[in-house]
This record gives C-alpha cells, sequence and structure tokens, in this order.
C-alpha cells in the first residue's frame, strides 16, 4: 500500500464510528502513520516477521489478547500499558513498580525483537506489543497520576452520557480528527514527560464535557497521535540501525 493509500486508510480509520486504550481506532491510526516511514531495514523486519499483517492491525494485539485465559494476560501484563507519574515528578524519580510497566516492558521486548536467535511467534509478539506500548504512552493519561487509575475514577458526562476522562481520551473525541505534526525523539522517557505534562491539563473543572471541551483539546489530541505514529517508525529504525543483524535481508 502506497503513502496515498496510507493516508485513506488513516482517515477512514478516524473516521470509524466502532472506537475502543488509545482505542482500537486510535492505535491503528498510529501503526497505518508508522509504516510509511519505516527504513528499508526496519520494513523487512516488520515483513519478516508479520508478512501481509500490516502495523495497523498489528497496534491492537495487545489489548485484543487481553481476554485471553491465562495468568499472563489476566494480570501479569495489565501493568504494562502505562506508567505512574505523580505531579511534580518526572519518571525518573517516580521509577517503576516492581511488576513494570510500559518502559520496562519496551526494553524486554526490543531485546527479543532483535535477537534472530529467538523463535517467529516470540519476536512476532515483541514487534506488535512494541507498536501497542509506544502508542499507549502517547495518550496523556497512561501516564497517570498515581491517584484515579488514570482518570478511569474521573467522572464525567461527555455530551450528556455518563463515562469517565480515561475513556474520552482514549476513544471518544478521536472520532473525525486531523493529525499535523512531527516528532523524532525516540526515548520512552520524552513521550512520558509530554504526556504527564499535558494530563493535569485535560481535567475540567466540571464534569460535563461537550463541544468545548473538544475545542479546547483537539490540536493536542492530533498532535499526540502524529507523534505516536512517527516514533513507533523512529523506533523500529533506530533498533534496526542499532542491530543491522537482526533487520538486513
Amino acid at each position: 500500500m502506497g503513502l496515498i493509500g496510507r493516508a485513506a486508510l488513516v482517515m477512514l480509520l478516524m473516521a470509524s464510528p466502532n472506537l475502543w486504550a488509545w482505542g482500537q481506532t486510535g492505535h491503528r491510526v498510529t501503526g497505518a502513520l508508522a509504516e510509511p516511514l519505516l527504513s528499508a531495514e526496519a520494513q523487512h523486519l516488520v515483513r519478516g516477521l508479520l508478512g501481509p499483517e500490516s502495523l495497523a492491525e498489528a497496534s491492537t494485539w495487545a489489548d485484543e489478547m487481553r481476554s485471553a485465559p491465562g495468568p499472563f494476560w489476566q494480570k501479569t501484563a495489565n501493568p504494562w500499558h502505562y506508567v505512574t507519574v505523580p505531579k511534580g515528578q518526572d519518571y525518573d524519580e517516580a521509577g517503576a513498580p516492581p511488576e513494570g510497566d510500559a518502559v520496562t516492558a519496551l526494553a524486554r521486548y526490543r531485546a527479543r525483537l532483535l535477537n534472530p536467535t529467538l523463535a517467529l511467534e516470540v519476536r512476532q509478539e515483541a514487534l506488535r506489543l512494541i507498536v501497542h506500548y509506544i502508542g499507549d504512552l502517547h495518550q496523556p493519561l497512561h501516564a497517570g497520576n498515581g491517584t484515579d487509575r488514570g482518570g478511569n475514577d474521573f467522572p464525567v458526562r461527555y455530551f450528556g452520557k455518563s463515562t469517565n476522562l480515561h475513556r474520552v481520551w482514549d476513544s471518544s473525541m478521536i472520532d473525525g480528527e486531523r493529525l499535523k505534526a512531527r516528532y523524532a525523539s525516540i526515548d520512552p522517557k520524552d513521550w512520558i514527560g509530554e504526556s504527564a505534562a499535558l494530563r493535569d491539563q485535560l481535567y475540567p473543572d466540571g464534569d460535563r464535557l461537550s463541544y468545548d471541551y473538544i475545542f479546547q483539546h483537539k490540536d493536542a489530541l492530533r498532535t499526540r497521535l502524529m507523534a505516536a505514529g512517527w516514533r513507533i517508525s523512529a523506533y523500529l529504525n533506530a533498533a534496526c540501525e542499532a542491530a543491522p543483524g537482526a533487520c538486513a535481508p
């Protein structure tokens, strides 16, 4: 699929009425944006592992697997979709909990992705999780403050419907948005710092959200989605530069 086709896919995904953490639509937007920006080496790596499966499709696998039985998906991997950064701290000051978080998971799965001696399914899982976790770290409420489960315990009424602030940012506000920005950093701590800095601005004074809330924050929403797409590609490109033997044809 060419760049024009992928741009059309992004617009189609953005207009989808069926939205899910970012939500299914948000994650697929980031994957679709990332794929045409991959280096030749990263493209080879992705195609060798995923075959015809696109990064847009791969980006939602981690959420889909949360319904799978067994302790790994039901418990172990749950904390790896987010980080906790209390107000007034950065990630280094807060640190990762004993069970790990999105930053420690990224490091773990990057090592597996770049290890050509591992089984195909192990490296496939690593790639799908990397794409997903990078997307998660660009959703501001996935850099939670540690007091309300990333806005899940902050109830609001969005256009009169009862929901919570996390869900508004995961999916509700994505419908119909367009994107325009570029970001180069591949350091997850930079992404977390951006999300945490934005997070505290997202909490409204009251609990009723409507067009004025969307208008106030639509640019931030666009920016975070576009940044996530660029960072997925930049992260995979840099990984292949660091370990060319794992990516070369």
